[in-house]
């Protein structure tokens, strides 16, 4: 290979090979051939219609690359199927049986070729499915689970040949489950129902017979979610969590052992001219049973009171205790104009996608909100959200300035509702980047306390907490958000892995670190925390290791680019010792 010609880049890798070749080899050498190819035409047409490509296929073997983890395990699934369904006709000594493993890992890409870690973890995977069976990697698993209907087995973490880790192993499971929602747990901690209600609130249906409405009927749910998780009295799981389930066929009782709730809600949205019907059902996750059904029709620009009928229903209904000012707090009307509403809701839609045109288009969305209703909070705090985007994802010709927007318009909503939670948690962040800790804790405090269950307000705290000095504290930040929100992003195990380093954890932090690192492998920032945990534990070898992989990943890596993401974290000492550590681990 020239190494002039070497790139790497993230793929999911699929590799299949025939059990018991060679046993059907010594039975039939020109029947087997002839299986074989047919059995490959069937694999590589499938392949291509889920967009991937056939890189190799030696003797009885098959390699593909898809860029999509769902597409990949989407086309196992196909091809098993298929392959089945041709075999059946066969006598039994004479059906092929195709084991697939996949992975979603790092690779070296030379020409037409794929090589590395990730292809090899694949392979391994292959060997270790059943005849016409699929497994799949930890880091795969975390990238599809919700998003396909599909069961999954969790194997535990399983030692192969010639990868120095063992390698976390899910069976892919295809039969079929009541209602459809096959689903395996996520991988999160405590995720069992509490004593306490609990409530899931699935992705209201857009039943107004015109696909670009679905951006209204998914603000409908997200108001009702920002409702209900104000209240202190109910666990409500976040939105990123409950919304992976979106365009699912679901079975209450699994996902409410899935996400530990007591409760789901589901309905739907039927919205013409200026009328809405929604419906909602509240249902018991342990038995399915109906709590209680209604159907509303209202005029658009009752919108917001209906929101809080279905809220004081909830209420009623869970027997939810309400704390001395809740009531106030949650059932508010915000935006008295239908078209200020459709406005903030086709803005909310659009700040989700987390593009910068996308960015744009929100911003005018939420520009409209603030020009139709000045003394609503929801237009300044969307705009807010907007410039803080733009900051954090480099959209900005002047960072600095967007922060500065982003701070004083929540601080603009805040004088228009000071119950307002993200506005809080967005001076947070305001606060924690221009190093006034105290503050920063303050204000995240308070937006946890203002709106209990939302996950994304815990973890930033947890954030605050954990660069401050008060890691025991962002521990317990780290677990209640990951609790609300158990289909977690990456970004919460990075913080609670460093917390747990700050507390000398550090077997937990390197099990932490290993699942963030599952899904995505080029984190630099997860491998040196996870370096510097070996270390600390007299593992020299280890941790040198591990910082030559960070410049595997990384080869652009450099020390002072990775000091200004400390910069943030108030014990400077603490943050001189580490830099100090990296350097004798060989980074610079």
């Amino acid at each position: 290979m020239r190494d002039s010609a070497i790139t790497r880049r993230l793929a999911a890798i699929l590799c299949a090979d025939v059990q018991g070749y060679s046993r059907l080899m010594g039975a039939d050498e020109e029947g087997t051939l002839r299986a074989l190819k047919a059995s490959r035409e069937i694999m590589s047409g499938l392949i291509g219609r889920h967009r991937g490509r056939v890189v190799n296929a030696p003797g009885d073997s098959l390699l593909a690359e898809f860029a999509s983890i769902v597409d990949a395990v989407s086309c196992a699934v196909a091809i098993q199927d298929e392959l089945a369904r041709r075999s059946g006709e066969l006598p039994p000594e004479g059906r092929m049986a195709f084991r697939i493993g996949i992975n979603l890992g790092d690779v070296m890409v030379d020409g037409e070729a794929i090589y590395g870690d990730g292809v090899n973890v694949a392979a391994r995977l292959e060997s270790l499915a059943q005849g016409s069976g699929i497994c799949i990697s930890g880091s795969a698993y975390e990238q599809v689970v919700g998003k396909l209907d599909l069961g999954f087995e969790d194997l535990g973490e399983k030692p192969v040949k010639n990868i120095a880790r063992p390698v976390r192993v899910y069976r892919v499971r295809r039969e079929s489950q009541p209602g459809g929602g096959a689903r395996s747990a996520p991988v999160a901690t405590g995720t069992q129902p509490r004593a306490a209600p609990s409530i899931a609130v699935l992705a209201f249906q857009n039943m107004s017979g015109d696909p670009g409405q679905e951006y209204f009927s998914d603000g409908v749910t997200e108001d009702i979610i920002t409702d209900l998780s104000k209240l202190s009295g109910l666990l409500v799981i976040a939105r990123n969590s409950t919304f992976t389930y979106k365009g699912h066929a679901v079975d209450v009782r699994q996902l409410g052992r899935e996400l530990g709730v007591s409760h789901v809600l589901e309905g739907s949205v039927r919205r013409a001219g200026g009328r809405v019907r929604i419906t909602a059902q509240l249902l018991d996750a342990a038995t399915g049973h109906h709590v209680w059904a209604e159907r509303y029709d209202r005029d658009l620009k009752d919108i917001f009171a209906l929101q809080d009928e279905i809220t004081r229903q909830i209420v009623a209904a869970l027997d939810v205790k309400l704390l001395h000012g809740e009531q106030a707090a949650v059932w508010r009307q915000l935006l008295r104009r239908p078209e200020a509403l459709d406005a903030y809701y086709r803005g909310l839609d659009l700040l989700n996608r987390i593009t910068r045109e996308a960015n744009v288009q929100a911003a005018q969305c939420f520009g409209e909100v603030l020009r139709l209703e000045p003394d609503s909070p929801l237009g300044h705090l969307g705009t807010a959200w907007t410039q803080l985007s733009a900051y954090r994802y480099g959209w900005s010709a002047s960072a600095p300035e967007a922060l500065g927007q982003a701070a004083a318009l929540a601080k603009k909503a805040l004088e228009l509702d000071e119950g307002c939670a993200d506005a809080h948690a967005l001076l947070g962040y305001y606060y924690l980047l221009a190093g006034r800790h105290d503050e920063a804790i303050a204000a995240g405090e308070r937006s946890v306390a203002l709106a209990p269950s939302h996950a994304d307000n815990a973890a930033n705290l947890g954030c605050s907490y954990a660069v401050s000095g008060k890691p025991a504290e962002a521990v317990e930040a780290m677990r209640s958000a990951m609790r609300l929100s158990p289909i977690y992003p990456t970004w919460y195990l990075n913080i609670l892995g460093f917390a747990q380093y700050r507390l000398a954890r550090y077997d937990e932090c390197e099990k932490t670190l290993r699942l963030a690192l599952e899904r995505e492998p080029a984190s630099s920032e997860c491998r040196v925390l996870l370096a510097a945990a070996h270390h600390a534990r007299g593992r020299a070898q280890e941790a040198r290791r591990e910082a030559q992989e960070v410049l595997r990943h990384d080869p652009a890596f450099r020390l002072a680019a990775y000091q200004a993401r400390l910069a943030i974290v108030r014990d400077r000492e603490m943050v001189s010792r580490f830099l100090g550590l990296l350097r004798e681990l060989g980074l610079e």
